[in-house]
């Protein structure tokens, strides 16, 4: 723990005076050199002589909200890792606090050992950004009404950050879990994080539709191109446009239409049913 935090600069920023103070003689005795800081003003006003280092920010202050602070902190460049802490463990501040740049995100009462692996997270950070041949990409900022979930374990918490991540990419996102878990959950809260909020969002079970008519549900069909096909018809992944597009128990389909649904996850374009062009899918 010494040698990983000594010399480090840390500035905690938190109305709690008896928690600054605790944290301040416990990474001190770690040889850092630590600033305290009971407000938003306070903290802004320290980081003026602070020009790199780690911030331990509390997501309420007296005067500003935490998340408000942080990217304040984030307009300042890169030499900066910020460590939120909360005694208000939910999915939407933590996902607007990985949205917003947040390094690390803990929750009250602070445990000592996870604040120090944060810590050590942080000044990892500072020797990888020293090398030029490392690259650090940008977060960059979203305003966002998340889907709520209750749970604050080591688990859940990991689930808050990685949906606050996964958002942010246009990338296919797989989703596991026993029935009953918040799939449809997790897949709605990233869409309503997404750039793409405001765009649709389709859910399709596909174990209730019979596999002859869930292909032409998927990626519709052109008029005449079976049976009772007396229109052209819109699918699911037209109508999701630059939305997002939910499949619920895929493992459902047939092979064939796997395989067909793989072309479209892999070359981002698909084929009406009945018809001879390639249409190109938008929909996360």
């Amino acid at each position: 723990m010494v040698s990983a935090l000594n010399n480090g600069k840390i500035l905690i920023i938190d109305d709690d005076q008896s928690i600054c103070k605790t944290l301040k003689l416990h990474f001190e005795h770690h040889g850092c050199e630590v600033t305290t800081a009971y407000s938003a003003s306070e903290g802004l006003r320290a980081l003026d002589g602070l020009p790199s280092g780690i911030v331990i920010l509390d997501i309420k202050l007296p005067d500003a909200n935490g998340i408000d602070v942080l990217k304040e902190i984030r307009k300042r460049g890169d030499s900066y890792y910020s460590i939120m802490v909360t005694a208000y463990p939910d999915m939407d501040s933590t996902i607007k606090a990985v949205q917003s740049g947040v390094g690390e995100y803990i929750h009250k009462p602070i445990d000592i050992q996870e604040l120090d692996n944060a810590i050590k997270k942080g000044f990892h950070f500072f020797s990888n950004i020293q090398d030029p041949t490392s690259k650090f990409i940008g977060v960059p900022e979203y305003n966002f009404n998340a889907f709520h979930f209750i749970g604050k374990s080591p688990i859940m918490k990991e689930l808050f950050k990685t949906v606050g991540m996964v958002s942010m990419s246009k990338a296919t996102v797989h989703i596991t879990g026993e029935s009953g878990t918040g799939k449809e959950l997790v897949a709605r809260a990233t869409h309503q994080n997404s750039r793409d909020k405001n765009a649709p969002f389709i859910s399709v079970n596909c174990s209730a539709i019979v596999d002859t008519l869930l292909e032409s549900e998927l990626f519709g069909h052109v008029k005449g191109s079976f049976t009772g096909a007396i229109n052209t018809k819109e699918g699911k992944f037209s109508l999701a446009r630059n939305g997002t597009i939910f499949l619920d128990e895929i493992s459902e389909m047939s092979v064939n239409l796997q395989a067909k649904l793989l072309r479209v996850l892999q070359e981002r374009e698909f084929e009406m049913v009945g018809g001879k062009e390639s249409s190109g899918p938008t929909a996360e």
